[in-house]
């Protein structure tokens, strides 16, 4: 599958970098073509006639190739590339990526890339470790990039943990199975809704939750990265999409989002219901701002918003799919049962916030897929990475 994709190959300032020779040459080998981006750092490591050689390409370092005005473009080869991979990925080019310090001409490729980003990292054991180096990765996952786990071996300082490069020949299997995946759910129409509701009371004051979007918007980027189209259907949220093949509705409460699926069901092939949408809604809004100082206690009466998922549930079709998902505190597993047969789901993703790190607001979640076979447990892992497992269980769904 890498056959004719357009690969940039970013190096830093690692004794890994002599790896990267083996990288280059497995994706020519598999019919890619490889631009070298390297720091001055990585330089020290590896020569660029080297790279060269190995890629029939110039190796871009500078900005400026010449004094004459030629200067190498990187808003160019952002847009050239099908994907990047930087490899090896020190912890000083990681800080710079989280942080968008774009002082060399490889950081600035990866602000300017379009294409998906692969990062794999190499330094000491106690570097990598460093809640300073964790917290950089973190950010880079919550921006979509993939980490590339670094393994357990002797590192240059001859200690032995976990920090060592991950071979070239893996690293070019994570990203053959990436454009392997990219073609499962062409064709597939995928609606997904994800966030909160807000539920006015006045015109500054709401009934809402405190779900953060991450877990929808991550499930959308992954079935759009496996060739879906997909419409989400978001709540209030600060997040953005990045795939081109996303179509995002922003909605604000549970009557527009429940009109926005009703309206988008019945064409997709899949609905996704991620958002946490609020079971009740005051029954009357007030037009003006309540004053504290004209009521000595406030009522509110609350109604019960329009049941999405039971909607859906009972126009599905034969030929579609249904997923929901269930945040619980308590008797988790027969709350979860419950909605997947009163709603008419086909399985259902189950969470608990009993568990340290999943729910609402964390970059990382922990779940459960029920369905009426049984139930498969997932550990803890990043929201990108659980949107992986939840895809993979609807092709699987979907195949058989």
């Amino acid at each position: 599958m890498l056959k004719g994709k357009k690969i940039i190959l970013g190096i830093t300032g690692s004794i890994a970098a002599y790896k990267a020779c083996y990288i280059i040459r497995g994706l020519i080998k598999q019919g890619a073509e490889v631009q070298v981006v390297i720091t001055p750092a990585g330089k020290e490591f590896i020569t660029p006639i080297t790279l060269s050689a190995l890629t029939s390409k110039p190796v871009i370092s500078e900005f400026f190739a010449q004094r004459d005005g030629t200067w190498n473009s990187h808003v160019d080869l952002g847009l050239w590339a099908d994907a990047m991979l930087i490899a090896p990925a020190t912890a000083s080019t990681i800080g710079k990526m989280a942080n968008g310090i774009a002082d060399n001409m490889l950081i600035t490729t990866y602000l300017s890339a379009k294409a998906p980003v692969f990062i794999a990292p190499a330094m000491d054991l106690d570097m990598y470790a460093h809640p300073s180096t964790q917290k950089n990765l973190d950010i880079l996952r919550s921006y979509g990039n993939r980490i590339i786990e670094p393994a357990t071996g002797e590192l240059a300082s001859h200690l032995v943990g976990k920090g060592r490069m991950e071979e070239p020949e893996n690293i070019i299997r994570v990203l053959d199975e990436f454009f392997s995946a990219s073609a499962e759910l062409q064709g597939r129409k995928i609606m997904i809704t994800a966030g909160p509701t807000y539920e006015k009371i006045d015109p500054v004051r709401f009934i809402g939750n405190y779900s953060s979007g991450k877990m929808g918007f991550a499930l959308a980027e992954e079935c759009a990265r496996r060739g879906a189209e997909v419409t989400l259907i978001a709540g209030p949220v600060q997040l953005k999409t990045q795939h081109s093949r996303i179509h995002r509705i922003d909605v604000e409460s549970a009557q527009e989002m429940y009109e926005a699926a009703q309206t988008c069901f019945p064409t997709s092939d899949v609905g996704i219901l991620c958002a946490a949408v609020a079971d009740f809604r005051p029954e009357t809004v007030a037009g003006k701002k309540i004053k504290r100082e004209k009521e000595e206690e406030l009522t509110l009466h609350l109604q019960a918003t329009q049941d999405i998922a039971a909607s859906l549930g009972k126009i599905k079709e034969d030929n579609q799919l249904l997923v929901g998902f269930a945040l619980e505190t308590n008797d988790e597993q027969q709350n979860a049962e419950g909605k997947l047969e009163r709603k008419n789901l086909d399985f259902i993703v189950l969470n608990s916030l009993n568990d340290a790190g999943a729910g609402f607001r964390h970059d990382t979640n922990k779940i459960s897929i029920i369905d009426r076979k049984g139930r498969e447990d997932y550990p803890l892992k990043p929201k990108q990475e659980v949107a992986q497992d939840i895809i993979n269980h609807l092709i699987a769904v979907l195949t058989h």
